[in-house]
């Protein structure tokens, strides 16, 4: 399943470049228009390989549309304001093959999660004032809290679920998944911290400053 990557976005706002007059939100009109061009050719590429949306859902082209709008998405600052993830499940029922679909993508999503912490983390090591065996522990213990993040998100309501029959008896659901940037930063924030709290025992100051907040 493609998904609007950077490159795209890229894309779009460069051929926007030379309309600098225009108003913002001219510009963000035109933005959706190209991103939903792109989000109805993405839908008759998932017909086509025999995706279908289940009895009473909205169109598949309307689900992607929307799906694709969430991601242009900014907050104030001009960030994106939601981190996404496509899942996929395979099994013999479709409510198995749903919670797999949706579990591969909340790890998908802790993965995304992590890498922020990450940098956030190592962006602060140097003025937490560890030593070098503490440093590399803390690498460490972030690298491996992806799995405690996804389990703290808790359920994550798709913004669409896609089914397709692979053979007799056999159902694939692909899915996709939004989280808040700044939600989902505060959650890993709380376990990265308890996490470095427990196991290598830093005092309240060490975990203030790599959390970025002295």
């Amino acid at each position: 399943m493609k998904k609007l990557n950077l490159l795209v976005i890229a894309v779009i706002l460069f051929s926007f470049s030379s309309y600098a007059q225009n108003t913002n939100k001219e510009l963000t009109k035109e933005l959706k228009e190209k991103a939903i061009k792109e989000a109805r050719k993405e839908a008759k590429s998932l017909e086509k390989d025999g995706w279908y949306v289940p009895p009473g859902s909205l169109p598949m082209a309307k689900l992607v549309e929307s799906s694709w709008l969430k991601q242009l998405e900014t907050k104030e600052d001009g960030s994106q304001r939601y981190i996404y993830a496509d899942g996929n499940g395979v099994a013999e029922s479709k409510s198995a093959a749903e919670m797999q679909s949706i579990e591969l993508g909340k790890l998908l999503l802790a993965g995304q999660i992590e890498t922020q912490m990450n940098a956030l983390i190592s962006a602060n090591v140097g003025n937490a004032q560890l030593s070098t065996e503490e440093a590399a522990s803390v690498t460490e213990i972030v690298a491996s809290a992806k799995n405690i993040i996804a389990t703290e998100l808790g359920y994550v309501n798709p913004s669409f679920k896609l089914y397709r029959d692979v053979k007799k008896g056999t159902i694939e659901v692909q899915s996709r998944l939004f989280y808040d940037t700044d939600q989902s930063l505060q959650i890993a924030k709380k376990v990265v911290r308890e996490e470095l709290k427990n196991k290598l025992k830093l005092n309240e100051e060490k975990l203030e400053t790599l959390m970025g907040i002295n």
